[in-house]
């Protein structure tokens, strides 16, 4: 190939090559940089706004990048990773607040860049909306400049199809115009979008192409970006999640006060909480006895009854782990469960003052269960005065006995039951206004009940069991009524669904664009000056696989059977051939499509 003829064959093979993917080509366009500056105010302004523009467009075309959406999507991960870290104020503020105390350094510099508040944060959403805004950018154009591909008609064959990757060639008697139309059969037969085309200055190929789907597919996974973007923004700004701890016996009615905890998002109204109540009737647990599995649950079923709306009928229902109740676009989730050991506390003239189930809070997974018992109102002491009392509790489902080492759980079930309690009289505090914990005792303003020894009172005691409070001061009872309960977490996350399609939608996508190849396959049929017809059929693809000459090789032998290789004449009399058959190999049969023949 002469040096004159290089830039003549590489834009031809440019031109069969091109439109393979739908990244966007850079090209100058009206406003781009460059240009001289004409004299005077008119041209100061001619140039300002040239560059003004050209800027404008080059960060349009920097973001819409397929670089930038991913550079951004890298930091959108890496920004998430302190919000996973670090205490965030809208999942837990309690736990920010002592983060604070115990970092007075960090703590500062956290809040002043919001990482205590990550996902609301100002530098989050500018990456969330520049991630967004990228993506739509990028796919837009490229959704359109694919369509356009798709209603246009496949690029003629180059002028040297013997200089594609994939290549071969053979002489036949067949007509040629019988060759392109055995062609066209055979290669719309294997789903091959293809046209018979001819090349300006004369000359007829067939051309055909193959593997839309890989472009498609890497559309429609950023596609599915965009839907898993939109998804997420909807549930974090109209999502709601609370919890409820219920004692076996009670209920719950879907509404902003019952909640032991709710968190919503900055679009969410309450009035969207949906309408529904369920009670829990019984809980149901199982452990493994033996093996190295000793404790595990087996069994771990709330059992409640429910109703939606407001006079709806009753329904009854097992929730359990990842099997939750969905009402009305809510899910209620069981999260925990423990013992609430039920105590009757007595004044000193035997009349019950309180009969409580008081959930404890579990600190093992053997069952151990710490909390407090409060008798906030009816009692009053000896001598009429109204005092408020309080128990510290601690209790084991199944107790080792005495002397057989500190009072844990040794299993999680009821097999020995143990409630040790110590005794104060005074006052709460809960008239103070401050909240407080309803687990914990605060005995700032709380004096002891003390034994025969002077020291604090407290008793180990099994069901049936009282412990009686000093100098006529009363009695409680530890009954033998021993109630279970269950935390729940009701739910509300609008778009869940459609960011479950696009994650899915992704997968297939991205799936598609990477195991799908695009390729294009070009059969000429030239008559020699002999009057032997020489076939060429080459393939090109976007990017470099084994499977294009396997595939190049099997049309060739099927087209082969409809125009079989012509008997070898001498070489000599090839010497009137086309330029075009002047390349072709002298064999008579098809020469094996792995490469170039040069």
């Amino acid at each position: 190939m002469s040096k004159t003829e290089a830039p003549e064959e590489q834009s031809d093979l440019g031109a069969a090559g091109a439109q393979l993917s739908t990244a966007p080509v850079d090209r100058a366009m009206p406003g781009s940089f460059g240009g001289r500056r004409a004299p005077g105010v008119t041209g100061w302004l001619v140039w300002t706004g040239r560059e003004v523009t050209g800027w404008v467009r080059w960060m349009w075309r920097q973001l819409t990048s397929m670089r930038v959406a991913l550079l951004l999507l890298l930091l959108l991960s890496l920004g998430a990773i302190p919000g996973s870290l670090i205490p965030q104020t809208s999942i837990d503020e309690l736990k920010v607040a002592d983060f604070k105390k115990a970092h007075t350094t960090l703590g500062p510099i956290y809040e002043k860049f919001q990482l205590f508040d990550v996902y609301s944060s100002v530098w989050f959403s500018a990456i969330y909306i520049l991630l967004f805004i990228s993506l739509i950018g990028c796919i837009v154009p490229r959704t359109w400049q694919f369509v356009g591909q798709l209603r246009g008609r496949p690029p003629g064959a180059p002028k040297r199809l013997d200089r594609l990757p994939a290549y071969t060639t053979w002489r036949t008697e067949a007509e040629p115009e019988q060759v392109h139309e055995a062609a066209l059969t055979l290669l719309k037969g294997r789903r091959f979008r293809a046209d018979l085309t001819s090349r300006q200055g004369g000359g007829a190929s067939v051309a055909a192409e193959k593997g839309y789907l890989r472009e498609a597919g890497n559309l429609f996974f950023h596609i599915s970006l965009i839907v898993l973007l939109v998804a997420f923004a909807v549930g974090a700004l109209f999502k709601s999640e609370g919890g409820k701890l219920i004692v076996q016996g009670d209920g719950f009615s879907n509404t902003l006060t019952q909640y032991d905890n709710f968190k919503s998002g900055n679009l969410f109204n309450t009035d969207d909480l949906a309408p529904f109540t369920f009670k829990l009737d019984s809980f149901e647990s199982s452990f493994e006895r033996k093996g190295p599995e000793k404790g595990t649950a087996r069994t771990y079923r709330a059992n409640v009854t429910y109703s939606e709306g407001i006079d709806g009928p009753e329904k009854k229902k097992a929730i359990e782990v990842n099997k939750p109740l969905e009402v009305d676009g809510s899910k209620v989730y069981l999260i925990g469960q423990g013992y609430a050991p039920t105590v009757t506390v007595r004044d000193g003239k035997g009349k019950v003052v309180s009969r409580q189930s008081t959930p404890l809070l579990p600190i093992d997974s053997n069952g151990t269960a710490t909390g407090a018992i409060k008798v906030l109102d009816g009692y009053r002491d000896k001598n009429g005065k109204k005092e408020q009392l309080g128990f510290n509790a601690f209790f084991v489902p199944t107790f080792a006995g005495s002397g057989q080492g500190n009072m844990f759980s040794q299993f999680p079930a009821l097999d020995y039951p143990v409630l040790a309690l110590s005794a104060y009289h005074g006052s709460l505090g809960v008239d103070s206004g401050l909240p407080q914990n309803v687990y914990q005792l605060d005995t700032s303003k709380m004096e002891k009940f003390k034994d025969s020894k002077g020291e604090l009172l407290k008793k180990r005691m099994v069901p049936g069991e009282t412990m009686k409070l000093p100098n006529g001061a009363g009695s409680i009872t530890f009954e033998k009524d021993i109630k279970r309960w269950a935390t729940f977490q009701i739910s509300q996350q609008p778009g869940s669904m459609w960011a479950l399609v696009g994650a899915i939608s992704a997968i297939v996508g991205l799936a598609g664009s990477l195991f799908i190849q695009r390729r294009r396959v070009w059969v000429r049929a030239v008559r020699g000056a002999d009057g032997v017809t020489v076939v060429e059929m080459a393939g090109l693809g976007r990017s470099e696989s084994a499977k294009l000459p396997e595939e190049l090789g099997d049309l060739a032998a099927h087209l082969h059977e409809t125009a079989p290789s012509a008997p070898d004449p001498d070489h000599a009399d090839h010497a009137g051939d086309t330029p075009d058959a002047a390349h072709a190999d002298s064999t008579p049969d098809v020469v094996p499509a792995e490469g170039a023949e040069k």
